[in-house]
């Protein structure tokens, strides 16, 4: 379903307002707490909890960014991925083997997942989309558990990590990527307006590679571990869950690996020989059976896939990207290890995702931003009390992430919301489940998965087919067989029949990042996105 603008803000004002009602009064009546004074730091509270009965459930929200399905429990690697942390996870929670982005590329994919809306219902499709000057009274994910009277605290890329994308209206506390490690790639002053860019530091590129696009490199900085940025998000999570907080809260950290540029301490690339890496399965007239969509989208961004064969350096490539899992992997690790040792272990729901796959040499194509297996298929785990493990292969998509997590924590759930809960399939992942996974990317192009086949059907209409059953890697397309028509009559059911118009792009705003606001270029509308007291936290 698809709203104008109007529309849409009215009704998730008129729900907002029917679930704070709702919501208030349980929250001050789940949790009391006798307080003793403490330190201050931006990751505790001002008092220590020295008795509390919580019956809400807290929120360990958890993502990575450009993480295929190459982690152990997932098997889409080849050869040896080390991720026992991620596989660790896994078998504490419901694994979901068929979990897809809403959409394959950052910004768009992110706010999918944190307003519960598809790109086509808010017409937010790529990442030069601002969501909050198109939308500023929705209710994000965060921002909906502040206002029930979660402590809502966050670090590093969870909404799209350019600058106007954190608001701090959506958090009681937040710690944001500076990239104080390569600001050499940040110059522009719109998206990196807090950056010192300079001259390419010397060595650079690190990779060996010349001639590639922007932040496409990797290898080990000359910094200490604990300096690179996720590991300074990892810390704030760490040092949150190590503090003393009186009710529930929602905490969120977002690493920002294995996302572009693959810098990772020199240990992570070690763990990975050369001679073991498994270089993805090519076949030569791949793109021959490709509507001319599919082909321009498959050869956006070749060139950095030729410079890097040409150049000798696709194993090394992959190596870099694997070492850049794994130094995700190793980050959770720490923030999973904290929860576990803290007295909020089992009172805590903890989800992990990633916002889209990747390409690295699949169908001739390097980077994200295609509508095939390789760029949506990604790692989707939720451990919640009460519930025991279990692996889902019933096709999902991360835009269920927000009713989910409301259903878990015994909120209402918005009407509007595009995605239904997972809650059925984390008590009974075998039940009978009809509902695929659909994923949009631009305007009018998107894809539909379900327990065996994607179907593909592009704004110009042009179509693909995939049996996974007979044809896991998505090499012949069979949207053309006769046998075939049945089954795209099936899934089309699901493509979306209306297309919100594309939101304003940042062109129609001026940014103003001290005071975090816009003003509308046409209409000199100004938007704030600062801070607001919420509702009284018990």
């Amino acid at each position: 379903m698809t709203f104008t603008a109007k529309v849409l803000r009215r009704r998730f004002q008129y729900q907002f307002c029917l679930m704070l009602a709702v919501t208030i009064l349980w929250n001050v009546q789940s949790t009391e707490c006798c307080c003793a004074p403490t330190n201050k730091n931006a990751n505790e509270t001002s008092t220590t909890c020295v008795k509390a009965t919580q019956i809400k459930p807290n929120v360990l929200f958890l993502a990575v960014d450009d993480m295929k399905d190459w982690v152990g429990c997932l098997g889409g690697y080849e050869g040896q991925v080390l991720t026992p942390n991620i596989d660790r996870l896994a078998k504490r929670g419901t694994l979901f083997r068929n979990a897809h982005c809403p959409s394959p590329k950052c910004a768009p994919s992110r706010a999918a997942i944190l307003t519960g809306l598809r790109p086509s219902t808010t017409g937010l499709y790529d990442n030069g989309h601002w969501l909050l000057p198109n939308y500023p009274n929705i209710v994000t994910l965060p921002a909906f558990f502040r206002s029930v009277g979660y402590r809502v605290a966050g670090a590093g890329k969870i909404f799209h990590h350019t600058a106007g994308n954190h608001p701090p209206n959506q958090w009681d506390n937040f710690q944001p990527i500076r990239f104080r490690n390569d600001p050499w790639f940040r110059g522009s002053k719109t998206n990196y307006p807090w950056s010192k860019s300079g001259p390419n530091p010397d060595g650079f590129p690190f990779s060996g590679v010349t001639g590639l696009g922007h932040e496409n490199d990797w290898g080990s900085l000359k910094i200490q571990a604990i300096d690179y940025d996720d590991a300074r998000s990892t810390k704030y999570a760490t040092d949150f869950l190590e503090g003393q907080h009186r009710g529930p809260f929602f905490l969120a950290c977002g690493l920002f690996r294995p996302h572009l540029p693959w810098y990772v301490p020199a240990e992570y690339f070690a763990a990975y020989p050369l001679d073991k890496i498994q270089l993805p399965a090519v076949l030569s007239d791949d793109l021959d059976d490709l509507p001319p969509e599919a082909q321009q989208f498959a050869k956006n961004r070749r060139s950095d896939y030729k410079a890097i064969k040409n150049q000798q350096r696709w194993k090394h490539a992959i190596r870099a990207y694997l070492a850049s899992i794994s130094y995700a992997d190793a980050q959770l690790g720490k923030i999973i290890s904290a929860l576990d040792a803290s007295p909020y272990a089992k009172n805590t729901i903890v989800v992990l995702w990633s916002d889209h796959g990747w390409h690295l040499g699949s169908k001739g194509h390097w980077h994200k931003s295609t509508l095939w297996e390789e760029a949506t298929r990604v790692p989707l785990i939720i451990e919640a009390p009460g519930f025991k493990p279990n692996v889902c292969d019933a096709p999902v998509n991360l835009i269920s992430i927000f009713p989910t997590l409301l259903d878990l924590c015994g909120e209402q759930v918005p009407d509007e919301l595009d995605g239904p809960s997972l809650v059925p399939l984390m008590k009974n992942p075998d039940r009978p489940w009809t509902e695929p996974a659909v994923i949009e990317f631009r305007r009018g192009n998107a894809a539909v998965r379900d327990s065996r086949y994607r179907f593909i059907k592009y704004a110009n209409g042009g179509e693909e087919l995939y049996d996974h059953t007979n044809d896991p890697s998505e090499w012949h397309n069979i949207a053309d067989h006769p046998e075939s028509q049945s089954i795209k009559k099936r899934l089309s059911k699901w493509l979306p029949t209306k297309w919100a118009k594309s939101a304003a792009t940042k062109s129609q705003f001026d940014f103003d990042s001290e005071k975090f606001q816009w003003t509308d270029r046409g209409t000199g509308t100004v938007i704030s996105g600062q801070k607001q007291q919420p509702a009284s936290k018990q």
